[in-house]
């Protein structure tokens, strides 16, 4: 178990890195493959009236002025040992784990996105709750009473959540309750949860029914069909023909055999949510992740965009690493 540990490390830390050299191709390159110079991708970090040192300057701090695989490799010993940073007129000490400095905002990467992570992880572990719980009953339900009223009612509503976007369900929910009869509060307001919890709670639910409905939806498509294939097992047959209740037969065992590929499915979709509810943050105006990729993406700022890649990478592959890990206690044959 311990190998088939430390070879998925291994695994997890090449795909970083690969992950860490296309990104740089896509931001330092890419443009350069265009048209573009050193010189004029460093002028628009020097003003409006740049002068030849500010702007060699700028080409220095960037690293547009070496060869691309010594920015990469530069780029991988920074983040594990740290470095020191000169914005022109003082040094600025990053330490380990450094993914660069902004000269936008004039913030190191790291700490942003740390000081942001409360927002994506409060719309991320709220909504996970949401989709999987609601999900979860509703295929189930819909399984247990196949082409029932309720069957085909999950099934329209789970149609609708895979069919309606975020950016059209926030208005739409957001018009009715927080705005015509201020039930909620609208949208744009967060408090954390250590300031005021019950406000915290009330800011959430807008962004969390959102977020869940469209992934709720998947889930009660992919509960119900997991459950229509198990309950025609034989196993299932047996534990009713040995006089089991419906209810535990239906709970104990069979649920129990459709849940796992639901679990591993909603590991990944709660590591790449965690990455950044782009759309979801960027509705609501929060400020968390998400947010702050589109803000980079918007103002050219290479360093943010490339650590804030890599921090939803990494939060991809170690999901994936879990899920590796559990299959591997759950059967022995995938360790080979």
């Amino acid at each position: 178990m311990l190998t088939f540990i430390v070879r998925r490390l291994f695994a997890v830390a090449g795909l970083l890195l690969v992950v860490a050299f296309v990104t740089m191709v896509i931001f330092y390159e890419m443009p350069q493959w265009g048209g573009q110079t050193p010189a004029t991708m460093a002028v628009q970090y020097v003003g409006k009236q740049p002068s030849p040192a500010a702007i060699q300057g700028v080409i220095h701090r960037f690293g547009f002025d070496r060869s691309f695989l010594v920015q990469y490799i530069d780029y991988i010993r920074t983040i594990v040992t740290g470095t020191t940073f000169s914005d022109g007129t003082q040094d600025i000490v990053c330490k380990a784990p450094c993914l660069g400095y902004s000269f936008r905002n004039y913030q190191q990467v790291w700490p942003t996105i740390l000081g942001d992570l409360p927002v994506t992880f409060s719309i991320a572990a709220g909504a996970g709750v949401l989709w999987l719980f609601f999900g979860v009953a509703s295929g189930l339900a819909s399984a247990v009473r196949k082409g029932s009223l309720l069957d085909r009612a999950s099934m329209v509503t789970a149609l609708l959540g895979i069919s309606l976007p975020v950016y059209f369900l926030a208005p739409l929910l957001s018009l009715p309750l927080a705005y015509r009869w201020s039930i909620l509060p609208a949208p744009g307001s967060y408090v954390g949860i250590l300031s005021d919890p019950g406000q915290w709670f009330l800011d959430m639910i807008l962004p969390w029914t959102c977020l869940a409905f469209g992934l709720a939806a998947l889930y009660t498509r992919l509960t119900r069909a997991g459950m229509l294939d198990v309950l025609s097992e034989d196993f299932v047959r047996t534990a009713r023909a040995k006089g089991l209740s419906e209810r535990r037969v239906i709970l104990k065992h069979a649920l129990r055999a459709a849940i796992t590929p639901i679990i591993t499915i909603f590991g990944m979709d709660f590591a790449t949510v965690l990455g950044g509810a782009v759309l979801v943050e960027i509705t609501f105006s929060m400020k968390g992740i998400g947010f702050l990729a589109i803000t980079s993406i918007q103002n050219g700022d290479f360093p943010m965009m490339m650590g804030v890649t890599l921090f939803a990478a990494a939060f991809i592959v170690l999901a994936n690493l879990l899920v590796d890990v559990m299959y591997a206690v759950a059967d022995p044959r995938v360790r080979l």
